[in-house]
């Protein structure tokens, strides 16, 4: 039997839709009390508007076309007051649905956030900053605050149909079944919406998060676009971008808003239809005027949120879309993570050894290639190399920033993929290029290293870093604020400040990865004596740019297109005749010679 390939397509969606929505209930049980009260109080508000229809019955076959009694006060009073009341409700409602609403997509940024935390750093290679923003951020408000109002709008408009229905019906079943067959016919084109504007929710999607990364660029490259004379090109990227998403919205409106004049029309014939047999029945004597005006307003109530349903369907599909784009995030598995029996490294290690490691950041590129390397402790261990030689991603692939491909990293004969990754990562120090620095003060940024230090600790940490006389040059010293990225801080203190964070987690293994090749020289020797305090008794992994910062070290590993060319100290490689070390000294050397 062939297998029909859309309606299965159709039905998994429909399973994936389903439980979607079953996993929301972790985030609804904790106030579901709430959001059962924000949803119930919908039911009254909606009921409530068969009041007026209901109460122009009466009104107009006795006062206005019999003429037999005097105007009923209570009418008109009693429609201002189901209307307060409702108009009451209908504030506790968008109250409830905004509190629950608000506190839904605070756990699932909550969850995300988590997520996002868990990823590895490959992830963020292949990801624009607007990408991480929207879809970490951003979507969990599309698929809560849209969702949960048109829920109450819908909820409100299901019971109001409902009460406004049975009007209809007490006044005339005749003309009822004409305004439901009409209704029906209305709502029959909604089923297929979903299919023809999914695609274009995704694309319109995309298109909103390049706004965020452009607006990101722009802030952190503000100089290179002021110092490029950049900002006529910025201009034009952005407005490609503007356009781009102006297209995507008229995609939609293109795909959905036909629908509200379809039923304007659709809705038009039904009320024709109920005027023109309307007439003939109280002709005929089988209903009274107020029959019909009574019919006739309870079933314009009905119709007219009806007519206008194509404005709510982009938020509620967009809702949908983004419920179902947050569990995909939420049910990412990462590539890094701890095996179940994954073990805890200790504060102490005996041998770092690299085993026939290949590593390649995209498929069949190698980067690493046979890498073979012992690391006994306190050993001090320089990368050196042409750029992009590979150095820095061998010491990216101690801490697991990436796995390799194959081979073998280990520490004490045991693969560091066995250890738990917060025991290993608990292990090794970096001191990176250029360091990242959080929004807040100096203080609390050394603090990272370890959150529980002393007072006497973290200044231990500033003196080893040489950063004690810059904080005393202060006026709220370790509690001055930085800035974003420590973007008040001059790049050697930057440094001096991720050193003396280093310091005081006091790892057994440090990386420097090239920590003081962006320093002019005044800078570098203040620093270089920091790093020589953090090294000191510790496993050291350095890359270098200037040679003469690493002629001390153990071992000196040259790397050349992802493979080890020569081993040794700063002596045995200078001996090689042609080596490859030598080669690049001599370089530096009659540069420096040059310079003087």
């Amino acid at each position: 039997m062939a297998i029909n390939t859309d309606k299965l397509k159709e039905l998994l969606n429909k399973q994936r839709f389903i439980l979607n929505y079953s996993r929301m209930w972790p985030y609804v049980k904790p106030i579901w009390f709430r959001a059962l009260c924000s949803m119930l109080i919908c039911i009254p508000i909606g009921s409530l508007d068969a009041v007026i229809a209901l109460a122009l019955k009466p009104y107009m076959d006795l006062v206005m076309v019999e003429k037999s009694i005097a105007s009923p006060w209570y009418i008109p009073l009693g429609i201002v007051a189901f209307t307060a009341i409702q108009g009451l409700l209908k504030y506790l409602s968008s109250y409830l649905s905004t509190w629950v609403g608000m506190r839904i997509t605070n756990g699932l940024k909550f969850d995300l956030y988590k997520k996002l935390l868990t990823l590895p750093t490959s992830y963020y290679d292949k990801m624009n900053s607007g990408d991480v923003v929207f879809q970490f951020n951003n979507m969990a408000d599309n698929a809560c605050s849209g969702l949960l109002n048109n829920l109450s709008v819908f909820i409100q408009r299901i019971f109001s149909s409902i009460s406004l229905v049975a009007v209809l019906f007490y006044n005339s079943w005749q003309l009822a079944l004409i305004a439901v067959v009409v209704l029906g016919c209305a709502f029959a084109p909604v089923a297929n919406i979903q299919k023809r504007i999914k695609d274009v929710m995704s694309k319109a999607m995309a298109a909103d998060s390049t706004i965020i990364t452009a607006y990101n660029e722009t802030y952190n490259g503000n100089k290179t676009i002021t110092s490029y004379n950049l900002s006529d090109s910025q201009i034009n990227k952005f407005s490609t971008i503007l356009n781009n998403i102006f297209k995507m919205r008229i995609k939609m409106v293109q795909k959905t808003q036909w629908l509200s004049p379809f039923m304007h029309v659709i809705v038009s014939v039904g009320i024709a239809a109920a005027i023109g047999y309307g007439s003939h029945l109280i002709m005929s004597g089988k209903i009274t005027s107020g029959n019909f005006v009574s019919f006739i307003t309870a079933l314009i109530l009905l119709y007219t949120p009806v007519k206008n349903i194509g404005n709510n369907l982009n938020s509620v599909q967009m809702s949908f879309f983004a419920i179902e784009k947050i569990f995909e995030k939420l049910d990412m598995i990462p590539a890094i993570r701890d095996k179940q029996d994954a073990k805890t490294l200790e504060r102490s290690h005996n041998v770092i050894e690299f085993k026939n490691v290949c590593f390649e950041y995209n498929k069949n590129v190698p980067v690493l290639s046979n890498i073979n390397l012992q690391v006994n402790k306190g050993q001090t261990i320089a990368f050196v190399g042409n750029s992009g030689g590979g150095k820095t991603t061998i010491v990216n692939l101690i801490p697991r920033f990436y796995d390799i491909k194959s081979g073998s990293i280990t520490i004490d004969g045991i693969d560091i993929r066995d250890y738990t990754l917060q025991s290993l990562r608990e292990n090794i120090a970096v001191v990176f290029q250029d360091n990242f620095l959080f929004s807040g003060t100096i203080k609390e940024n050394i603090l990272l290293g370890n959150p529980k230090a002393s007072d006497e600790m973290i200044d231990k940490a500033v003196k080893m870093a040489y950063l004690d006389d810059f904080v005393t040059s202060l006026k709220d010293g370790l509690n001055t604020q930085i800035g974003e990225r420590g973007i008040l801080l001059s790049g050697g203190q930057k440094q001096r400040v991720a050193i003396a964070r280093a310091f005081l987690k006091d790892a057994p293994i440090i990386i420097l990865d090239e920590a003081t090749s962006a320093l002019d020289n005044k800078a570098e020797a203040v620093v270089q004596k920091a790093i020589d305090n953090l090294m000191k008794d510790k496993t050291v992994f350095v890359i270098a740019h200037r040679l003469s910062t690493i002629q001390n070290s153990d071992k000196i590993v040259v790397i050349n297109q992802g493979k080890i060319v020569e081993i040794g100290n700063h002596e045995e490689l200078l001996s090689i005749e042609d080596g490859a070390y030598k080669t690049l000294y001599n370089m530096q050397f009659k540069k420096q010679e040059a310079k003087v």
